[in-house]
């Protein structure tokens, strides 16, 4: 049985925030049970690639070192999105699934080929957003990858920071997106 007295993660260097120990700890025995009964998740609170990609934890003094957190979660959310392939293939077959995959990625594909600074909605003027030229350029880059262009990583995709600016665009169509690239890339790994 693993010492539980032992921390998980390395702390954040001295002087820096980290990820709180508590929440980090109990949000990784959740996720251990849910992916142990993985089959078994019909109580509505199955574990899924989406639920680890929106997982957030409080900034402390004393937390865990974020970077390390994060890798872990990458490798849990890696590993659930493998067993969400397969039960999917099983359920659908390879074939349907492949075509589900291609169309979700044409779909992205048609939003980031929009015109640059109408790729997304605006919020106002008054309201904060993602900064219009960063994800008109980071959209630039995922239009290459998709079509078979430079590779990029599911670290960068997952990773990506856009600076708020006022007028920018919405953050949550933003997200959505990124969120449904992630998808396709785990998909086809």
């Amino acid at each position: 049985m693993e010492d539980v007295s032992t921390p998980s993660f390395p702390p954040a260097p001295r002087g820096q925030l980290g990820y709180d120990q508590d929440e980090v700890d109990r949000a990784l025995r959740v996720a251990r049970a849910r992916y142990d009964n993985f089959d078994n998740g019909s109580d509505g609170k199955r574990l899924t690639t989406s639920s680890i990609r929106h997982t957030a934890f409080t900034m402390r003094k004393g937390g865990y070192s974020a970077p390390h957190v994060d890798a872990a979660l990458e490798r849990l959310e890696d590993a659930v999105a493998m067993r969400e392939r397969d039960e999917k293939i099983e359920r659908i077959g390879r074939e349907a699934f492949l075509r589900e995959t291609k169309t979700t990625a044409r779909e992205v594909l048609a939003r980031l080929q929009r015109t640059d600074g109408e790729r997304f909605d605006r919020v106002s003027v008054l309201q904060r957003g993602y900064d219009v030229r960063e994800v008109d350029a980071f959209a630039d880059r995922l239009v290459t990858f998709l079509r078979g262009g430079t590779p990029l990583s599911l670290r960068e995709v997952r990773g990506v920071a856009f600076t708020p600016k006022r007028g920018g665009y919405r953050e949550s169509q933003v997200d959505l997106l990124i969120d449904a690239v992630v998808d396709v890339m785990l998909a086809i790994r």
